[in-house]
Parts: C-alpha cells; structure tokens; sequence
C-alpha cells in the first residue's frame, strides 16, 4: 500500500474511532469498566456519571468512590464475579446513594450485568459493568400496583392504561370518537383529562391510522394490535382494541402500553449497530466473526479486498469452505487455540492474486458468553507489509552503523572504554594496549582502581560515585600505570547510561609535562621580578629613611652643641625638625604595613564628610595652585566604622597621585555618597550585598591604559622614576579598604582622566564627636594610690612612659618581659591600668599575658602598645572590653589621655 493510501486509511480510521468513543460516551444505557481485583475504575461514560450524581470516581475503587454501595452488597457481587468469572445479572435492583451536594438520598432502581472480561491467559483481569436506569418505570410500576389496589374492583385486571371509547360514523368511516371510560394510566400517558371528551377537541392533529384502526374493530370486530407513534404525545405506544358491547354501540376496548423508552432504545441499538457496520466496512482490515461450529455470523466489506467475495455471502460459510484445505491446515491450530479461549496473533505470507507479496497479521480473539464460555472468535486481519519491510530496513541499517562503529572502536587514537559499576571494564579498544603496555585480557580481569595511582585513588571513587547517581564526569583526570611501572596522565569524559559507564579518554601527559615547566619558568620569571621590586623598594626606602634620619641626626648634635655653647633659644627649631623628620619616618613605616595588610586599625564611627571637609586646605597645600580642588559632600551621608587617621592618609595618597597625573595642572572633585550594592553589584565589585559610603576622587589628568589598571594595586609597583616612589601608595589604599571590610575600584581611560572610589561598610549609628587634643599639662593627675604596671622590652619606652605617669601623679612599676610582668598581675599589689606591648619576650604575647593577669583580676584595665605589625594578635581590631590600642610611634599627650579616660572607667 503506497504511503499516502496508508496515512489516508490511518486518517479515516482515527475518524472511526472519533466516532466509537462519541457513541460510547452518548450511548444511553450506563457503561463502565473495572480492573483489578480491587475493582478500579478504567472508563465510564456519561449515563453512568449521571447515575453516580457526577461523582469523580476516575481511577478509584468501587468502595472509595462509592462506599454507599459497598455498604449495599454492590462489591461483595463484583468480587463474587471476579473470583468466579461468571456473570451476574440484576433487574430492578435499588441504589441509594447521597448526592455530592448534599441534601436526600437518593433513590435510583437499575436493571445491570456484571460481565467478566478475561485477559490474555484467560484469567479475569476486570469486569464490564453495562445497564439502564429503571427508576421511572420502577415508580410507575409500583404507582400502577398502587392504583390497582385501590381502584380493585373496576380495573383488576388492567396493568396498563385502559379506556373505552365510543366511535363516531360518517357512512363506513370513522370520523371522531369519544372516551367514555379511562383509567388513571391512561390519562397519564395522554396526559389530557379525556373522560367524556371527544378526540378531536383535546387532540385534533390525531393521525388518521387511529381513527381507521378503531373504526375497522368497532365495524368488523376484528381485534387489532399495533405499534405507532403519536406526534401529539410524542410518545410510542403498544396498543391492544378489541369490540366491546353491541356492535351498534360501536364501542371498542383500548390497552395502552407507553414503549417510548424502549422504542428509543432499539432506535440508538439500531443506529449504533448501523454506525458500527458503517466503520467496520470502513477499516481496511478484515473483520469477522466466526461460531464455535467454525461458521462466519459476521464479515466486513473489507473480505472483498481480500477473497473477492461480497460480505453478504460470507456469513453462513464454513470457514473450511472459505479458506480452502491447505489455508485451513495452516490456521487450524491457531483457530482451536482461539476456542479454547486463548487470544491469538501470527503473522502469515498471504499473496496478492497477482502475485505481488504480502504479509498479514492476524488475530483471533475468543468470546464468551453470559456462562463464560467460549462461543467463537473474532478476526482481525491487516496488512502489515510495509511494517516488515521498514523493520527488515531498520535492522540492515543497525548492522551497517555497527559494522562503522567498530571500525571506528578499532582505529581510533582515543582511547575508548565501556565499564561496569562493580569496578572494571568490559569493553577496551586496541588504544589502550598500545597506551598502557597491558593486555586487554590483563586490565579486565583486575579491578580498574589497581591500576589508579594511590593519590588519586580518592578522586576516582568521588568521580564513580557521580557517575552512579547519572551524573556525567568530563574532563576528569587521573593517573594510570603502565605495565613498565610508570605513569600517564589520563583525562576522562565518561558517561553513565543503561547500567554501564562510556568513556572517551586522552593521554595527556605530554601537555602536563609542558604545562609543568611552564608554570616552573612562570614561577622563575616571578621571582624575578619580585627581586627587581624589591630592589626599587630598598631603593625608595633608603632613599626616604636617610633623609629623615639625617634631619633626625643632624637636629640633635646641634641641640647637643648649642646646649654645650649655653645657647637654648635655638633649641626648640631643631627639636621640632627632629619630631617633624620622626613622625616622616613613622607614616612611612605605616605604609609599608599597610602594603602587607598587618596595620593596627582603631575603627570608629567617623563622619567622612566632616572628615574631608577639615582635610581640605591640607590637600589644597599638597596639590599645588595649579590644580583646582572641588569638593562635593552629600547631605545625610551615612557614618562609616573605619579608622578616621587611614582614611586621611588614603585620600591624601589618592589625590597626590590625582597630581601628579596632571603635570600641567586640572581639577581633582572629592565626591561622598551613599550606595545600594545589589547582588549584581556585589558580583562586579566583589563586595557582599549592602549599604555602603563611597568616597570617590576623580581627575582630569593622562588617565591609564587597561594593562596599568590591573597592576596599580601590585605591591612596588610604580610607574615614578627609581628612587621618586616605592610603589606602596595604592597598594596601602587597597589595604586599608579591603581590612575595612570594603573595597577600592579604579575607572579610567587614556586621556580622560581617572576616578578612584572606595565602598566603605556603613555604620548604623551615630558618628564620635570630634577628640580634643590636650597638652599634658592640662591632663588631670591621678587619684590617691592609682598604680600602672608598664610592660615593654625597650628601655627607652618604659622610661618615657614612666616618666608620664609619675608626671601625672601615678605610681609606675616595670617590667621587661612577659614572666615578670604575670608575676607582679599575680600579685596582691595594686594595679589600676597595665600598659603594655604587643611582642613580647618570655614565652607570651602581650595579648596572652593580659588574658592571663585577668583571670586573677577580671577588671583589669589594658592598654596596648603596639608598633603596628601585631593586629593578627590583637584579633584583628576586636579587643574585650576595658582593652584599647594605641600605635607606636604615639603623642605623649595622647597617652596621657587614653591612660586617664581607661583608669576613670572603673
């Protein structure tokens, strides 16, 4: 059959079973179909939805659907029809079911049959369960019985309704009759008050059959007894006439049986058996329908197809006769196994008459009647040629995809596996011998992990794991060993499918080799270069220090000669140059911390605005006339927790660079502001999602070409002349932002100037006010017996810290190392503060001596001093409280104040 007639005939048989499943679903009797031995609903039509009051009983049991009927003996019938197979029929049986919406029970009487419906072997595997609603005949009946009963004695015998009427002539015909008598049956039907009326004033459109049927019976005698239809009632009706009285009275008897609903009935039987002939003669497959006396009762129109004889002449022959002696043999085996109640499906060579070849698949499946007997088959032929021939296809063009497989399995370079999840393989192309130096029969007789370098043993069992859970590994890799002892690199694309694990695997040990010695010149041309930044580091460095040490020096043997010449008046000019060099050199070491991200940070709440804002004429000094400052400050900008001196040195650092990026002068803005940082933002700026404080200062200088903007953050880098720059500028910046728990991003283009901004946390709360300085001799002097414990290791710091505190008044005790000083905590001497620093000798830090000293005295007041490089120590700005930090090199006032403010807490 030629592919358009066969999608035409698949298209018409869609059609077909459209129209099936539409008679099923409008068919007027109830149908449903259960499976199991639970009795679970598999299909049910629309009268039957109507029965169970539009119940949702899909793919439900019988009793959890419809519990009022287990509740009845419903189930305990389909179980009985289950287990025995045969069929049970019921006529005018009661349901009371409870409607969904609530409200009375409802009262419903079914005629129904159980039907077993076998399976494949033979045993149940369902029920169809198929009847009609009863219930209006049910109540008529038992009203009738109600009437009779009641009316006894004048209509005993009537069961049905019942009237005599008196005919009325013109000549032989008659023309009007008239009810004299009806019972109550009767004018229900008509459903007119007849009695004593004549037809044509309460049904003028009779037809004229009735008049003529009742005219022959009242002039003949002759009783009558008929079926018709009355447009005036719209009814059917089974009626009975007979003469009654004397013939001149012209009075017959009527017996009136309403048959509508059986009527309509018949007419749907009729027109779905019409439908279903109609579709079976359709189909261009054989149907048939052959007696346990192997006799066809039913062929489609498709058998003139196939033995060119009309269906019409097929039922009633003998299928011996039909198909002949030798297509009888081959099938008579078949045919008893179909009566013995077993389906059956063969396929057969049956030629075309021309000669042209065929295949036919048939089916046979047997039927039972209502005792569970077989009482034939149904046949079911079709041409299944083409199938054949696309399956034959099919599999020649498996065998050549194969057959190119294997060529590929076998020549590939690749190496291509096949492993079970017990641990070895099961399938290794030629690759592998000449890769690994072992047979194929060597590597699938040991677990693969045996061959698995023991580092990576961990690996492989993780990446088998994966594989387990469906989980494809790709670009795995792991270590194998030759047969000669050593070991390649093996890198594995492997996924799991069907129970097994498929792996395309390449040897990369060549391009690890490479990569390793790669990586080893990278790591030589690093250290390279780090020894070069060093080097202009020592440069810039002793370039800076000797100059502030030669003001330092020289400042003091003037003192020490003019003191020697008695002339004290110049005195105060060198000590301040001395001090001025001092705190040179002291920011410069702070730079070099801050470089290595081991500054002290003594984070506050900081108003940034007021900040810059007292920075101003600073930076306006520092950046020349020929540069014009702006700043712009937001109003309401949130407080930051940083620490305030780190922030002016930062934005000191970014405006001389802001400088000396405009050698012919420009403009440097200081812009402050608040800013939402999202989960995208976060992503581009590297900072977790917040609120944060930008500060922002932009030029209008040469700006930076991308290469340059990748480095300015590298420690020594710099693009300053040797010994103008140590390259620490930007990199103390990016320091003190990332350990203020921000960060620092750089924009610029070449020509366009730059902007460098800093995201600073915000602070929720208020900003400090503003500290006063004091001279020390305005710092108030200790109270009565007020004692200090001083713990340094260099003598000078303890004279000076001692002679402060004597100064103010405070009884000063010291000690050179940890030991000592944890002994005199340990003591039952009075102490009200201890002064303390960092790095200690004798065992303990100075963080741990505290701790110790307070577990004897848990009050204790600290003060830590600290030449920077100990805040991992200190837990990085994170101190107990009663603890502060003050930073080495520090103003003797300011000391003072931190000592008295800790003693004055207590």
């Amino acid at each position: 059959m030629a592919r358009e007639e066969l999608e035409a005939e698949v298209r018409r048989l869609r059609g077909h079973s459209a129209s099936l499943a539409q008679m099923f679903e409008q068919a007027p009797s109830f149908i449903a179909l259960l499976s199991g031995p639970e009795h679970r609903f598999t299909l049910t039509n629309a009268a039957y939805q109507r029965i169970v009051d539009g119940r949702d009983v899909a793919d439900r049991t019988v009793a959890e659907a419809l519990p009022e009927a287990a509740a009845q003996g419903y189930v305990d019938l389909l179980d009985e029809v289950f287990r025995t197979g045969r069929p049970h029929t019921a006529t005018g049986a009661r349901l009371d079911l409870q409607p969904v919406a609530g409200g009375a029970i409802t009262e419903r009487y079914l005629d129904f049959v159980y039907q077993p419906v076998a399976g494949p072997d033979g045993r149940v595997e369902g029920i169809f369960v198929e009847g009609h609603d009863v219930t209006e005949r049910t109540r008529a009946e038992v009203a009738l019985r109600e009437n009779e009963a009641r009316y006894r004695t004048l209509f005993e015998s009537i069961e049905v309704g019942f009237c005599i009427v008196e005919m009325k002539f013109e000549g032989e015909r008659a023309i009007d009759y008239r009810i004299v008598e009806a019972n109550p049956a009767f004018v229900a039907q008509t459903g007119a008050d007849v009695a004593g009326r004549w037809v044509s004033e309460f049904a003028p459109d009779l037809e004229r059959h009735w008049f003529d049927t009742y005219g022959q019976v009242a002039l003949t005698g002759e009783p009558a007894h008929f079926e018709h239809y009355a447009d005036v009632f719209g009814r059917w009706f089974d009626v009975r006439a007979l003469r009654t009285g004397e013939p001149s009275a012209h009075r017959v008897a009527i017996f009136f049986s309403d048959i509508t609903e059986r009527r309509r009935v018949e007419q749907r039987a009729e027109a779905g058996e019409r439908e279903l002939r109609l579709i079976a003669d359709a189909l261009p497959v054989l149907i048939a329908f052959i007696g346990a006396d192997h006799v066809y009762r039913f062929a489609n129109e498709a058998y003139v197809d196939w033995f060119f004889i009309p269906a019409g002449e097929i039922v009633g022959r003998d299928v011996r006769d039909l198909l002949g002696p030798d297509a009888y043999a081959a099938r008579r085996p078949y045919i008893d196994r179909a009566l013995a109640g077993e389906p059956v499906t063969f396929e057969m060579d049956w030629p075309h008459r021309d000669g042209r070849p065929r295949v036919a698949e048939i089916r046979y499946l047997p039927r039972r009647d209502a005792d569970a007997r077989v009482d034939g088959f149904h046949i079911f032929v079709q041409d299944v040629t083409v199938r054949v021939q696309t399956e034959a296809d099919l599999a020649r063009q498996v065998a050549a995809r194969t057959a190119e497989r294997d060529q590929i399995w076998q020549a590939s370079s690749d190496l291509l596996c096949v492993a079970n999840f017990e641990g070895y393989f099961v399938g290794l192309n030629p690759a592998w011998p000449q890769t690994l130096g072992w047979t194929d029969a060597e590597m699938k007789a040991r677990p693969f992990l045996d061959l698995v370098h023991p580092d990576d043993v961990e690996a492989t069992v993780a990446a088998a794991e994966g594989l387990s859970r469906g989980e494809a590994q790709l670009t795995f890799e792991n270590r194998y060993r030759r047969k000669d002892g050593s070991y390649v690199w093996l890198s594995w694309n492997a996924v799991p499918r069907d129970g097994l694990i498929y792996s395309s695997v390449r040897d990369v040990t060549e391009s690890k080799r490479q990569a390793e010695a790669l990586a080893k010149t990278e790591e030589a041309l690093r250290q390279a270069q780090k020894m070069e930044a060093v080097g202009q580091l020592t440069g810039g460095l002793a370039h800076d220090f000797n100059n502030l040490l030669a003001g330092i020096s020289g400042s003091l043997e003037l003192m020490q000669t003019r003191m020697s010449q008695g002339r004290m008046g110049d005195l105060d000019r060198y000590m301040t140059v001395a001090q001025g060099a001092a705190k040179r050199a002291a920011a410069l070491t702070h730079r070099l911390l801050a470089f290595s991200r081991r500054q002290t940070l003594d984070p506050k709440p900081t108003n940034v605005n007021r900040l810059v804002t007292d920075m101003e004429e600073l930076i306006r000094r520092t950046v020349g006339p020929a540069v014009h400052l702006e700043v712009v400050g937001l109003a309401g900008l949130w407080p930051a927790l940083i620490d305030p001196g780190q922030l002016e040195n930062a934005l000191l650092n970014l405006c001389i660079n802001a400088r000396d990026a405009m050698p012919d002068g420009g403009r440097i803005t200081i812009e402050t502001a608040n800013r939402w940082i999202d989960e995208a933002g976060g992503r581009q700026h590297d900072l977790a999602p917040g609120q944060y404080l930008g500060v922002c200062v932009t030029d209008t200088g040469t700006g930076m070409a991308p290469d340059l903007i990748g480095k300015v953050f590298e420690p020594f880098f710099t693009t300053k002349p040797t010994g103008e720059g140590t390259g620490l500028g930007l990199s103390m910046v990016y320091g003190f932002a990332k350990q203020s728990g921000g960060q620092v991003r750089i924009y610029s283009e070449v020509g366009e100037g730059t902007m460098v901004c800093l995201y600073l946390p915000r602070h929720y709360g208020e900003a400090d006010e503003d500290e006063v300085a004091r001279r020390l001799a305005e710092v108030e002097q200790a109270g009565q017996g007020e004692t200090v414990l001083i713990v340094d290791d260099e003598p000078s710091v303890r004279m000076l810290v001692t002679e402060v505190l004597e100064d103010l008044g405070y009884t000063a005790i010291e000690a050179a190392d940890s030991v000592a000083g944890l002994k005199v905590l340990q003591s039952d001497v009075r102490i009200d503060l201890l002064v303390t620093d960092v790095g200690l000798p004798g065992g303990m830090n100075g963080r741990q001596m505290a701790d110790a000293g307070r577990e004897r005295r848990p009050d204790l007041k600290v003060l830590f001093i600290t030449g920077y490089a100990e805040n991992a120590v200190l837990g990085n700005g994170y101190l107990r409280p009663g603890m502060q930090v003050l930073t080495k090199p520090f103003v003797l006032e300011t000391l003072a104040t931190r000592i008295k403010e800790l003693i004055a807490e207590r």
